[in-house]
């Protein structure tokens, strides 16, 4: 008899470090990070539910890792030492997975920055100026609508 996916879960908390370790081997095919209980206990869980219920699609999984690369985190998420530095983008712009917030005339607008572009309102824009002008129905500088400007390049 198959036991379920919550009943699963439940039992993590009740085993021991070594259970959870031969409980990682089986389901990671191979030995566990050197974290916390807790963090074991949540990765399994995750696993758990992922093996019954289905994973994130490979793509997603990808940009979250490149993500976490960039930002000096491990494939876990925890940070790596002697890492925590800001990754800059060449451009000057924020890196992938940054969500820029405006308020404009009362509204709540939310973009995200992504590899090539960003995407606002389901749909994916080139340009920062293109979603200024979505929003507000004349020509802005994306940089400025968005407060990214530097302060050097900022007149007056």
């Amino acid at each position: 008899m198959k036991v379920s996916v919550l009943k699963q879960i439940a039992d993590l908390e009740k085993r021991s470090h070594e259970e959870l370790k031969v409980i990682w081997r089986s389901l990671f095919g191979g030995d566990p990070p050197a974290y916390n209980r807790q963090f074991i206990i949540k990765r399994l869980s995750y696993r758990i539910q992922e093996l019954n219920y289905g994973g994130l699609p490979e793509p997603t999984r990808n940009t979250m890792r490149d993500i976490l690369k960039q930002q000096g985190f491990d494939e876990y998420g925890i940070q790596r030492k002697g890492r925590s530095k800001q990754v800059k983008q060449q451009d000057g712009m924020p890196v992938a997975g940054t969500r820029l917030i405006r308020d404009w005339n009362g509204s709540r607008y939310e973009v995200t920055v992504l590899h090539n572009g960003f995407e606002f309102d389901g749909r994916r824009h080139r340009s920062l100026s293109a979603i200024a002008k979505v929003i507000t129905g004349t020509h802005w500088n994306g940089r400025a609508f968005f407060g990214l400007q530097d302060k050097k390049e900022k007149v007056g």
